[in-house]
């Protein structure tokens, strides 16, 4: 019987992919039906979008360099809905740490290998700042952290844009933007030929951290049995309070210092003149991911492929990247649907018992 647990842990892993695989499946055929519906050439605009990011060598590494930064939004998201806190604040924290990153690089002349560590650890403090507002809200006031946030970001924004242009604005430029980066502070590139850039270590070190930090800490424990059961937390000596406000500041720092990252790695200056929404799609890879930190990675690579094959699909096609819009839909409505395949997985599990009850 003590082998038991992680035998059901199994037979879960295993009931997650086949329903993931389920779903993508779902949606490859629901696109194969509305390419054959609205194009002329349906079999020229599906391989474009499924086969068109291993077209070129530049274009795998487009998927690359998106992933790292939904990677980093996942994680930023997945550690906050672990602890059931539903803070939006990471789109915030991804525009302000990136100012934050861009202004650390242009005001601290430090040596090449001091400049982005300190430019990314500022930008991973602004992150956690922005979260831990809504969170405080909640705490002391009981204040939707959903709510709060998805207002604070416009506040966070405007801020940000206002720092950028009184502070670094390059007077040079017909827009908000600051003087071009120092290349001490860069992200240096990895693989030629692609802007793939050191961040791919940094956002795959995140995700090993965060799996070590929800797995192996007493904090992290905490944070996971504080989402599942807040009432039996409590009961069971959980500083709950705690953990509303800390898991919080662990995503927002995620993704702060994702935020700077894109900045140091696939730009000359910060430009951004509107908020990236790369907060948002962290949402969409933690709910693939099942707000797994392991799987963050996977589900994040996946949507960087699709978006870049429809990119792709609608530079060569006659069908537009739109479409794609719906492919993510179906899958994060499949993939979040508790009861989808649930009947599968009673079987597995019931099996399971029968073969090692």
């Amino acid at each position: 019987m003590k082998k038991y647990p992680g035998r059901t842990l199994s037979v879960e892993t295993k009931f997650e992919i086949l329903r993931f695989s389920a779903a993508a499946g779902i949606a490859v055929l629901l696109s194969f039906a509305i390419i054959a519906l609205v194009s002329r050439e349906p079999a020229a605009a599906a391989r474009n979008l499924f086969l068109g990011p291993l077209s070129a060598w530049r274009r795998f590494g487009n998927v690359l360099e998106l992933a790292i930064t939904l990677t980093f939004a996942g994680l930023a998201v997945s550690v906050m809905f672990s602890a059931n806190q539903f803070n939006m604040g990471a789109e915030g924290s991804f525009y302000a740490s990136g100012a934050a990153a861009a202004m650390a690089a242009l005001g601290l002349p430090l040596p090449p290998a001091l400049h982005p560590a300190a430019a990314i650890a500022l930008g991973a403090l602004t992150g956690a700042f922005v979260c831990a507002v809504p969170a405080l809200l909640k705490a002391r006031w009981g204040a939707s952290e959903l709510v709060s946030s998805l207002m604070l970001n416009y506040v966070f924004f405007y801020a940000a844009r206002y720092a950028v242009n009184a502070l670094y604005k390059d007077p040079g430029s017909g827009y908000i933007a600051t003087y071009f980066l120092p290349l001490s502070a860069k992200l240096p590139r990895i693989l030629s030929g692609t802007r793939v850039h050191a961040g791919l270590f940094i956002a795959l070190l995140a995700v090993i951290l965060t799996v070590l930090f929800m797995r192996r800490t007493t904090w992290g424990y905490a944070l996971i049995q504080t989402g599942r059961n807040p009432a039996f937390a409590e009961y069971a000596g959980i500083n709950t309070g705690a953990v509303l406000i800390y898991s919080q500041l662990i995503g927002g720092g995620i993704a702060g210092a994702g935020g700077a990252v894109e900045i140091l790695g696939m730009y000359d200056r910060f430009q951004w003149q509107a908020m990236p929404g790369y907060g948002f799609d962290g949402v969409i890879v933690a709910i693939l991911a099942k707000n797994k930190p392991q799987w963050v990675p996977v589900a994040a690579f996946l949507l960087a492929y699709i978006r870049i094959g429809a990119d792709r699909m609608a530079t060569a096609a006659d069908v537009t990247s739109e479409m794609i819009a719906i492919v993510q839909g179906v899958i994060i409505m499949l993939a979040a649907a508790q009861s989808f395949m649930s009947g599968r997985r009673q079987k597995m599990l019931v099996k399971e018992l029968k073969t090692h009850g």
